[in-house]
């Protein structure tokens, strides 16, 4: 629900294809190749499933064709990030002005933090050429699917239940609560997920190079 960015805080991956991507729009001099379905692409998934990967290596093979999409946000800004580039940084009540005048495709409350993606932003992306990519997670597809914006969804799965838990124990990086947080909110997901037509794709990260094929076919594949 970010700028490729999980609303979920001290999630690494999309900060680190943002840099990237802002690095590129000065040193590519590349045409864009561009997909022949240029509708906003919804990517969702647990947590430790390897989305940022596979985004990372989409944005890295074409180059100024997508977009990362800036959410706004009441939380304030951490050092080295910048308003308009990492978040749109807003107070509660214009944020909740935003909410009121039905501004935002999908938005959601993180503790005592609201995030949310607007429909401008995604427009204007849009009118430019660019397809705007988004890291939302399960209430914001639910939003998305009901708002006005006209997407794609690609969920992102692990193998197994298993894998997943194995690939976020193997980080390192949270303690035990934070961990089982994020593998209730993942089963959570992946009921979901399985749902019928919720999601125009699924692609199940088992081995990268294969995940990330699938999800580049699916990207350029010719409108039906």
């Amino acid at each position: 629900m970010r700028s490729l960015r999980s609303h979920i805080p001290n999630t690494k991956p999309f900060s680190q294809i943002s840099t990237y991507c802002h690095a590129r729009r000065f040193v590519s001099t590349m045409a864009p190749t561009l997909p022949p379905d240029r509708r906003p692409l919804v990517i969702s998934g647990p947590s430790g499933v390897g989305k940022g990967t596979l985004m990372g290596r989409l944005f890295e093979s074409h180059p100024d064709t997508f977009t990362l999409s800036v959410s706004h946000t009441t939380r304030a800004p951490r050092p080295g990030e910048a308003h308009g580039v990492d978040y749109f940084y807003v107070q509660k009540a214009e944020f909740e002005d935003l909410i009121a005048a039905d501004r935002f495709v999908e938005h959601a409350q993180f503790g005592s933090n609201c995030y949310g993606t607007s429909k401008a932003t995604i427009e204007e992306q849009t009118s430019k050429g660019k397809v705007v990519v988004l890291d939302i997670e399960m209430e914001g597809v639910k939003q998305i699917r009901k708002s006005s914006i006209d997407a794609r969804f690609v969920f992102v799965k692990p193998p197994s239940f298993e894998a997943l838990e194995q690939r976020l124990r193997g980080r390192g990086t949270e303690d035990e609560s934070s961990v089982t947080k994020r593998l209730d909110q993942a089963k959570k997901e992946l009921e979901y997920a399985d749902i019928p037509g919720v999601h125009d794709i699924i692609i199940v990260n088992d081995n990268l190079d294969a995940a990330y094929k699938e999800l580049e076919d699916y990207v350029y594949r010719s409108i039906v």
